[in-house]
């Protein structure tokens, strides 16, 4: 049946949403597919759930192709097998917790691996039963402190996941690559581009993981890559370590007069106005510039307040070269799961060894930093703070600092982190060549679980030699919406959305343009006919709305193809519209059928 607009659920807007920051957000709500219902909710159009559609039904098409089963869970689920894995915890602030009226802990899921586990270990057990995966598209929900950009960041959002149970590693290692592969067919038949790039677990836990990105301007992600095929998003990437240095003959520490200099820039400009130069073998790892005082000359001491999840809030002390900032997602990433924040004033007050601006791990008398020091205060250094570099730090003395303090004879750490920000230029740590970054969004996750929610949650079977073993999982998330916000991100110029063919809401757009009443029958005529031949049809029939306001919403909605039946129906001639190309020509009403693409 053909759908038309005149008793169509549809109503287009003229002005911009005044919360919409990035063009898929703005255009997919004036072109009425989505409807805000609360930050970061949305509800679901006509127009937006038939392309909705099409890209989940890429999606199970290719997880059929990829030997996998659709299930589909509740998004309301009991409290207690989050409880057994130890993320109804974990996921802190971000999960959606509720009671029902017995009182019962329930949630919101944020992702299903307890109970896809708990699925398998119900009905199967023994290895005759495997490999086997099983996937659904859900709804999920975590409570994100800022929801932003419409639907690419929410806190309701559709994703397909996917989990693979294999009763050995090399099973998993087929299931990984099978559904590794799927992800790379789908992006290509939707046209996204993507990078394949080394990612950090997080809560989810396991060993291999790897993230699908989209290279994008208003991605929230930034990844690094080299020329030579290396990448990584920051929270994975890993420091080139320098070798450590033979310290023996160095100089002991000297503590200078360093008033006003409680910057890293203020430090320098004052070094290199009071003290000789670095070449004078005081300061410095090998690879700076001897000549003069820089940042990086400088051992930067920053403290991180962190709060574990049972509440408790200690303090850590994380050095790094002074040239270099602590990166948000790595230092996230490297305290998990405790949540992390800068030191505030009660914390300070708490500890008065700590002398804001002129803090070091070392005084004359002894260790400051470190748990076995005067503090107890748990320090931290950057990879690239090895034994025998020597540094300007602070004297943990108001207005002093001291230089050449020599990493592993007077001062150590209690662990290695890497929190630091990565720069374009640094190594990768595969010895293929400096790096770049980029920003980019995430389309897809890939994981290697292992045994983490099977062990927790007894999922065992029988081995060929009748032994119980622990099945071994993997996990495969594809994020549904915030692809199809990708792609209207793509896909737009300045007066609408153009969707490609493979996820459009319909083939073709047919305009009945003027009041000729030639034009209408001809347009009802060859609408009825193009859906017959199997061509999906969206046919503007409104009788009384001028031409120029159907062009508008036909630009605005996106179908790639509009044909416009006007003056020249009567005498067999309308006018192809390619939205994406831009070109419109006039051809013969039986020509369109050879013209569109099928």
């Amino acid at each position: 049946m053909v759908t038309r607009l005149s008793n169509f659920f549809l109503r287009t807007l003229r002005e911009d949403p005044a919360d919409a920051e990035v063009a898929s957000h703005r255009l997919l709500v004036r072109a009425g597919y989505i409807r805000r219902q609360a930050p970061g909710i949305f509800a679901w159009l006509p127009l937006g759930l038939r392309v909705k559609a099409k890209l989940e039904t890429i999606i199970r098409e290719e997880m059929a192709n990829a030997g996998a089963f659709e299930v589909h869970f509740p998004a309301l689920l009991p409290r207690e097998p989050y409880e057994v894995t130890g993320r109804w915890e974990e996921y802190g602030d971000g999960l959606f917790r509720l009671q029902d009226r017995k009182g019962s802990d329930m949630l919101l899921a944020p992702t299903h691996e307890e109970v896809f586990t708990l699925l398998v270990k119900d009905l199967y057990s023994s290895y005759k039963d495997l490999p086997l995966t099983i996937f659904q598209i859900q709804d999920k929900y975590r409570d994100e402190a800022r929801p932003r950009a419409g639907l690419l960041r929410g806190r309701e959002f559709t994703m397909k996941d996917a989990y693979s149970f294999d009763a050995s590693d090399e099973g998993l290692d087929a299931s990984y690559m099978a559904q590794r592969d799927a992800y790379e067919r789908i992006f290509q038949r939707l046209g996204l581009e993507y990078v394949i790039v080394q990612a950090d677990a997080g809560a989810m836990g396991g060993s291999r993981s790897e993230e699908f990105l989209h290279p994008t301007v208003v991605g929230e992600d930034t990844f690094v890559r080299s020329a030579n095929g290396y990448a990584a998003n920051v929270e994975a990437f890993t420091t080139v370590v320098p070798d450590a240095i033979d310290f023996e003959g160095l100089g002991a520490p000297v503590i200078f007069d360093s008033p006003n200099t409680p910057t890293i820039q203020t430090l320098v400009d004052h070094c290199n106005a009071e003290l000789a130069s670095p070449a004078a073998g005081i300061a410095g790892p090998a690879t700076t510039d001897a000549s003069e005082w820089t940042a990086a000359h400088t051992l930067k001491n920053v403290v991180l307040a962190l709060t574990q999840l049972d509440g408790t809030r200690e303090l850590v002390v994380v050095g790094l070269p002074g040239d270099r900032d602590v990166d948000d997602k790595r230092v996230e990433v490297a305290f998990a799961p405790a949540t992390v924040e800068a030191a505030n004033e009660q914390d300070f007050a708490k500890h008065p060894q700590l002398v804001k601006g002129y803090i070091g791990p070392w005084s004359e008398s002894g260790a400051v930093l470190g748990e076995e020091s005067i503090t107890g205060i748990r320090y931290v250094l950057d990879p690239r703070v090895v034994a025998g570099t020597a540094w300007v730090t602070g004297a943990n003395v108001d207005q002093k600092h001291v230089h050449s303090l020599v990493a592993g004879r007077d001062f150590t750490a209690d662990a290695v982190v890497e929190v630091a920000s990565v720069r374009a230029g640094d190594p990768a740590p595969d010895g293929s060549g400096p790096v770049e970054l980029a920003r980019g969004m995430e389309i897809g996750h890939v994981f290697q679980l292992g045994r983490k929610y099977a062990e927790a949650l007894g999922l065992k079977v029988l081995d060929v030699n009748g032994k119980l073993v622990t099945v071994t999982m993997g996990s495969y998330g594809i994020g549904v919406t915030r692809i199809l916000a990708i792609i209207a991100e793509l896909n737009n110029d300045e007066k609408g959305l153009i969707w490609p063919a493979s996820v459009a809401p319909f083939d073709v757009h047919v305009v009945a343009a003027g009041r000729d009443q030639v034009a209408f029958e001809v347009a009802d005529s060859l609408s009825r006919e193009l859906e017959a031949a199997g061509i999906d049809v969206l046919y503007d029939d409104r009788p009384k709305v001028s031409p120029g306001v159907k062009f508008g919403d036909a630009e605005l909605v996106g179908v790639p193809y509009i044909v416009i039946v006007g003056r020249g129906a009567a005498d067999g001639q309308v006018e192809l519209w390619n939205r994406h190309t831009g070109e419109r020509e006039s051809i013969a009403v039986g020509d369109v059928f050879g013209r569109l693409p099928r």
